[in-house]
């Protein structure tokens, strides 16, 4: 297989990996597994402070002496990446930068650092009726895979939101994860706080936020009508004004609901600010920076 887009990802990392995109991971999914999150080895024998949950009771009456289960820690992970989708990714951010693309690129970064750190990666996204989900893998090649399809599907479909496409991981999915989700203003905005809630009980979750164009300047087309926006209101400045404003309210609503649920989020508006946004995401993630 053409490992057409990990070799972009590949050589975009090694360029910028004098700032520790290659250590990024380490010690940040420390929260993921609460209580007991490890496999059975085997018994071995009690010993004063061990816990008493972990006896064999069937064992020890077996052997005649009390045994407990031993346990190994988790050493992978499962990274799940919550992909928006609809002709609304065929927008620009306010870098003219494609929205697909940065989502697309922006989940590919961390697939292959997760990769590196040996963890596994999975892939959610909603095609039409149907919810599309690619199954935890650990190499480059799934990777790459998953990719190529949500590049090929990721613009099919008018998507209404991600709260059908959340609600099928806290319906069908048990694993504790590591959850990405890449979406934008208004795939923010479509979500529950009933959703919200259930999801970072049981996972870790982090938002990336693509910005969205703003409409004003000349020749802005409008996807939701496949229309040009006239040029008497992309020049009005009472408009620009209301546009932005209402704008920065919907933002501050959703950071906040996010932050109640210990949330992190940052927004990406480039494909160049994807590497140090990813840093600060994680970053703010290790140290439980929800502000």
């Amino acid at each position: 297989m053409n490992l057409k887009y990990i070799n972009k990802i590949r050589a975009n990392i090694s360029i910028f990996s004098n700032r520790k995109t290659y250590n990024i991971l380490d010690g940040t999914y420390k929260s993921v597994y609460r209580g007991k999150s490890m496999n059975f080895e085997n018994l071995r024998e009690y010993v004063i402070n061990d816990d008493i949950k972990d006896i064999d009771w069937k064992s020890s009456t077996r052997n005649n002496t009390l045994l407990v289960k031993q346990y190994i820690a988790e050493k992978k992970h499962n990274i799940l990446f919550v992909m928006d989708t609809g002709i609304k990714m065929n927008g620009q951010t306010d870098h003219q930068d494609l929205k697909k693309d940065i989502a697309l690129y922006a989940a590919g970064t961390l697939g292959y650092l997760a990769i590196k750190n040996n963890d596994y990666i999975g892939m959610l996204y909603k095609q039409n009726d149907n919810i599309i989900f690619k199954k935890f893998k650990y190499n480059l090649y799934n990777l790459e895979e998953y990719l190529t399809e949500y590049d090929k599907n990721a613009l099919i479909v008018n998507n209404e939101g991600l709260e059908k496409t959340l609600h099928f991981i806290t319906r069908n999915i048990k694993k504790k994860m590591i959850i990405f989700v890449i979406t934008d203003l208004k795939g923010m905005n479509s979500i529950t706080d009933k959703t919200l809630k259930e999801l970072s009980m049981q996972n870790d979750v982090l938002f990336i936020n693509i910005n969205d164009a703003y409409m004003f300047g000349e020749n802005i087309f409008d996807l939701d009508s496949s229309e040009y926006i006239p040029t008497m209101l992309l020049k009005d400045k009472k408009l620009n004004k209301m546009e932005k404003e209402t704008k920065e309210q919907i933002y501050k609503y959703n950071k906040e609901r996010l932050r109640k649920n210990k949330i992190c989020l940052v927004t990406i508006s480039s494909l160049q600010e994807i590497n140090p946004k990813i840093i600060e995401l994680l970053e703010s993630h290790k140290y439980a920076n929800f502000s």
